[in-house]
């Protein structure tokens, strides 16, 4: 796609890397196929490419307008379209460009201005953990809006955590929202990987991970995210004290395992940053390692044998990883399947759920009809944002896998087998 910047977007880091993806995009539109929006509404404008030419005219000098801005904000940032693209269009890194443009020139109205301050800053603030406790006190009580976002408490195996040490260390990011609303998740992580000889560390320090701030348009919030978290892992990166960084959030995992080219034009930080995302694994990359340790040591309840899996977007799409969760669980005693549309994102996208709702809900309408008709006694996925999203359409439980894993591996240490 040929492109003449502006004069002001010409030689800046942004305007460079904006034009280099543009001139990768063909027209083809195999992209809209495969976009959820796009699927649901039918306007090419909420579609990739459409979006591809908003931003390419404002680069170009356009002006943006309130219309520019809701097409972009309409995205789920669920990079789709970038496995379906067969030029290799990198609509990520591009459309975090142009929302950061558009949100620079174009003024949101001051109630939705305050929704998205109070999202970026109240759910990375440490008084998020005792009003989620508050909320989960109340919640009977909590209309079904607000009910939605609160899940129930979890069970007091939620706090156990191995005490045993091992030689094989690796740090965990423990998230933002993670261990107020799903503690059990990060534990469980925990009690699997000492249950196969790795101690996990969670350091002092760490937050979240900057995905947050960056799809609210704050770029400079997410990057201050980024370098604290590099600053809290370095001594033990740099001691050589730890074999990888460990996501069992694939959000999360998308973000860190991107902070090389986050910060990449940050002197400081562009080589700690390029080695902290070069060490950085999803929790599912270490199961073949996983499933070999413990298979013979794992006993699948009958009720809770039969999973349906829901492969995140930023696990499929945005870390490029399929079929390891299916793959390995079946090879420990688990019969999973995976629902038709598979590749179609559930709705959550971090905060969409909050910002998009009638859109999102569709979207997990659809999803759930789809798990639905695989009958499972369970509905596992990789990615606490669509656990939490899914469950509130649902009575199938919906859980982490690594949950019904260590569950599997409880049992049989209960037995005394």
């Amino acid at each position: 796609m040929q492109t003449h910047l502006a004069p002001e977007f010409k030689n800046t880091p942004e305007g460079l890397e904006a034009e280099a993806i543009l001139r990768k995009c063909v027209h083809c539109g195999f992209c809209t196929a495969t976009c959820p929006t796009y699927q649901l509404l039918g306007d090419e404008l909420d579609g990739p490419r459409g979006r591809i030419y908003l931003m390419k005219q404002v680069l170009e000098g356009a002006t943006p307008t309130r219309k520019t801005q809701l097409h972009l904000d309409r995205c789920l940032t669920c990079r789709n379209c970038e496995t379906t693209c067969p030029s290799g269009v990198e609509y990520g890194h591009l459309v975090d460009i142009g929302r950061n443009i558009v949100e620079a020139r174009v003024e949101r109205p001051a109630a939705e201005k305050a929704v998205r301050w109070l999202l970026k800053e109240g759910l990375t603030s440490p008084l998020f953990a005792p009003a989620m406790k508050l909320g989960q006190l109340v919640r009977p009580l909590l209309p079904a809006a607000l009910k939605n976002k609160v899940p129930a408490p979890a069970g007091a195996r939620a706090r156990e955590w191995p005490a045993r040490e091992h030689a094989r260390k690796v740090l965990l990011l423990a998230g933002c929202v993670q261990p107020a609303m799903m503690p059990n998740i990060n534990s469980a992580t925990a009690r699997v990987l000492d249950a196969a000889g790795i101690q996990t560390v969670v350091a002092a320090g760490a937050g979240c991970c900057g995905a947050l701030r960056t799809h609210l348009n704050d770029r400079e919030g997410g990057l201050a995210d980024m370098r604290r978290n590099i600053d809290a892992w370095w001594p033990m990166v740099q001691a050589g004290q730890v074999e990888a960084i460990v996501m069992n959030a694939s959000g999360c995992g998308v973000t860190v395992k991107e902070y090389g080219h986050a910060l990449a034009h940050d002197p400081a930080y562009a080589d700690k940053a390029a080695r902290i995302g070069a060490l950085t694994r999803d929790l599912s990359e270490l199961l073949p390692e996983l499933a070999e340790q413990l298979k013979g040591r794992v006993r699948v309840s009958e009720a809770a044998r039969q999973l349906a899996f829901h492969p995140p977007c930023t696990l499929q799409h945005g870390q490029q990883l399929r079929g390891g969760v299916e793959t390995h669980l079946k090879a420990l005693g688990f019969e999973v399947a995976v629902a038709a549309e598979s590749h179609l994102c559930c709705g959550s996208a971090g905060t969409y759920s909050v910002l998009q709702p009638e859109l999102a809900y569709q979207l997990r309408d659809r999803k759930l009809g789809h798990l639905a008709a695989l009958a499972p006694q369970c509905i596992v996925s990789a990615n606490i944002g669509c656990i939490q999203h899914l469950q509130t359409g649902t009575a199938t439980p919906v859980r982490h896998w690594v949950e019904v894993l260590d569950e599997a591996l409880a049992a049989y240490e209960a037995d005394g087998a």
